[in-house]
């Protein structure tokens, strides 16, 4: 039985990697055929990407497996054969526990470890690829964007290590709320002898308000040369400026800052930070996510926290579909004679699909604050309740039944022994 149910399952589960993973393959071909991707890197992706989709697949070819192997037994008949031998059917579920407990331990290391590490390095491949490809459009005399930089080299090597005349303009994202917050300051302004010198002093507050904290600031540098520094995979991008100018000024500020460099090193990519917010909460280790979904440290906002909450629920949650899996497939692979096992495999599915889906839907609801965290153990022994009772369900009903019929039974012997007894009395007397 373990080694049909093993077998089973990993040719189902092929199958459905293979189905799975056969649109994101040819989407990446796409991405590759218009230069966006290295060729050489595209199984690099798909290897990163796969635990991302076993932790949903395994356990979901594991329960088809099961279904498969039981139905069989029915159909061919073998499962009366073992039960009248004295085996019952739970107890060659349980049989296949070594099994069972080897699937829950590598759907918990896929969903623990393996997913958020391919997420984390699949990511780090996608901002270098994406930067590289910048690095690939750079045509001498022209400025070209990668972000929040703008980026013009008046020559470059072959090789596009090595830029001449680089102009880089970096822009700041304005914060949110920092329209208003700047026109309201209106004490912000330059000293009463620095405007005199400039000669402004008949200007405005609102033109010469060079104090603002608040104001966007971008950075102009211009440099003879520079050169990619090689990091490695660390994510991180980086630029060695030599012999140049570093400005710095602001919107509706006359003031700026200069600064003269013989060299220079600027980040133009940097890898993950530390802080946790809902755009990395997939990447992080189970570590951090666990002190930020108890404590509240290292979360940026109080959505990180529910979002950090729901993600560390989802990730204990889905091992447990291992173990829901042989509860509902023993009980739903019983078929009646001259009935097939593919009649019930269809809603048997839909049936173990629907917990899965709860599982995802309450990691939206936790990040929301719309549930608990708690909701995932409810539901988890609201299926395991629901199992239980599919197996044993239909037993304690007829055994219900069978004590309902003796207490029948016994009441009418004592009623009839009652009557012969008093008509024996009356005869005598």
């Amino acid at each position: 039985m373990t080694q049909q149910v093993a077998s089973t399952t990993a040719l189902v589960l092929g199958f459905l990697v293979v189905m799975m993973l056969g649109g994101r393959l040819i989407r990446y071909f796409g991405i590759a055929a218009e230069g966006r991707l290295d060729v050489s890197l595209l199984f690099t992706i798909i290897g990163y990407n796969l635990p991302y989709f076993l932790e949903l697949i395994l356990p979901l070819a594991f329960f088809i497996a099961l279904m498969l192997v039981f139905g069989r037994l029915y159909v061919d008949q073998e499962m009366a054969v073992i039960n009248a031998s004295g085996v019952s059917r739970g107890k060659l579920a349980r049989l296949m526990t070594p099994l069972i407990l080897a699937l829950f331990a590598g759907e918990a290391a896929l969903s623990v470890v393996g997913k958020p590490w391919g997420v984390r390095s699949s990511e780090a491949v996608w901002q270098q690829q994406a930067l590289t490809s910048a690095f690939d459009l750079i045509r001498p005399n022209e400025f070209i964007s990668s972000g929040n930089y703008h980026l013009y080299v008046g020559s470059l090597s072959d090789d596009k290590k090595k830029l001449q005349d680089v102009i880089l303009i970096q822009s700041e994202p304005e914060k949110k709320g920092s329209a208003a917050t700047n026109t309201s300051s209106a004490d912000n302004s330059l000293d009463q002898d620095t405007a005199e010198q400039m000669g402004i002093s008949d200007l405005p507050k609102a033109i010469i308000n060079s104090g603002a904290k608040n104001i966007s600031k971008d950075t102009i540098t211009l440099a003879k040369r520079a050169e990619q520094v090689d990091t490695g995979n660390t994510g991180v991008t980086q630029l060695d400026l030599f012999q140049g100018r570093r400005y710095e000024v602001g919107a509706g500020s006359l003031k700026y800052n200069q600064v003269t460099f013989d060299r220079y090193r600027i980040t133009l990519t940097e890898s993950s930070k530390e802080v946790i917010t809902e755009d990395n909460i997939e990447t992080q280790k189970i570590g951090p996510l666990w002190q930020v979904a108890t404590s509240g440290s290292q979360a940026s906002t109080n959505s990180a926290l529910r979002a950090a909450q729901g993600e560390l629920g989802y990730r204990l949650a889905l091992p447990w579909l291992m173990i829901i899996a042989p509860m509902l497939a023993v009980p739903l692979a019983q078929v009646r004679p001259r009935q097939g096992r593919w009649l019930r495999l269809f809603p048997s599915i839909l049936l173990f699909v629907s917990c899965a889906l709860g599982i995802i839907s309450l990691k939206n609801a936790v990040s929301k604050d719309s549930v608990s965290v708690w909701a995932y153990a409810w539901l988890i022994l609201g299926f395991m309740v629901l199992a239980l009772y599919m197996n044993w369900g239909s037993r304690v009903q007829h055994r219900l039944r069978f004590r309902k019929q003796e207490n029948r039974l016994d009441n009418a012997l004592s009623n009839g022994t009652d009557n012969q007894n008093s008509g024996s009395q009356g005869g005598q007397l």
